[in-house]
């Protein structure tokens, strides 16, 4: 029983559940910011091909 109460105590001091719930929190944070930047950055360099696209002779 004593072990089993030491076991408990442990697990309860034990920290590292936390740090990889953070670590997951601000993974997915990065993603969030990256999949913003990607489309915003795809949205601009389309309309700059297009732009690039419509000032070329003889295309459509």
């Amino acid at each position: 029983m004593k072990n089993l109460m030491t076991k408990v105590q442990n697990f309860i001091k034990d920290e590292s559940g936390p740090t990889a719930v953070e670590y997951a929190v601000m993974l997915a944070l990065i993603i969030v910011v990256c999949i913003g930047t990607i489309t915003t950055l795809g949205t601009q360099v389309d309309s700059t091909f297009q732009g690039v696209q419509a000032g070329l002779p003889g295309a459509n």
